[in-house]
């Protein structure tokens, strides 16, 4: 089963995300804030990371920045998922790390399908 780590401040946001993502048999970790995130990234190593740029604190461009950097850690792909849709919003969530973005609010017909473009792929790799 692969481990999705959610790092999202909003109660809503995350019991929306955690439901869309138990549909597809995904275990779904969450972090309520980017340091808390970062230390749960490093326990858990996910197989990818969903994360809201809007972050109390440290803001989701240095948490992107942070994992990026730890050799432990930039192999886990991220994705941004922020309300941030202006222009330019995508070009700086990719130049902090991210591998990907989704503006929310989220699609939930389309969210699930979203999020598994960014897994990695390797032969033999099968879905949840």
């Amino acid at each position: 089963m692969k481990t999705i780590l959610l790092i999202e401040d909003n109660p809503q946001n995350r019991y929306l995300v955690e439901f869309l993502l138990k549909q597809r048999g995904y275990n779904v970790l969450h972090a309520e804030t980017g340091l808390q995130g970062l230390e749960l990234a490093a326990i858990a190593r996910p197989d990818l990371i969903l994360l809201d740029i809007q972050l109390p604190g440290m803001d989701g461009y240095a948490v992107a920045h942070a994992l990026k950097s730890d050799p432990q850690l930039n192999a886990i792909p991220i994705v941004a998922v922020t309300s941030y849709a202006m222009v330019g919003d995508r070009e700086k969530c990719l130049a902090a790390g991210a591998e990907g973005y989704i503006e929310k609010p989220i699609d939930p017909e389309s969210f699930g399908d979203e999020v598994e473009r960014f897994f990695p792929t390797t032969p033999g790799d099968v879905a949840p």
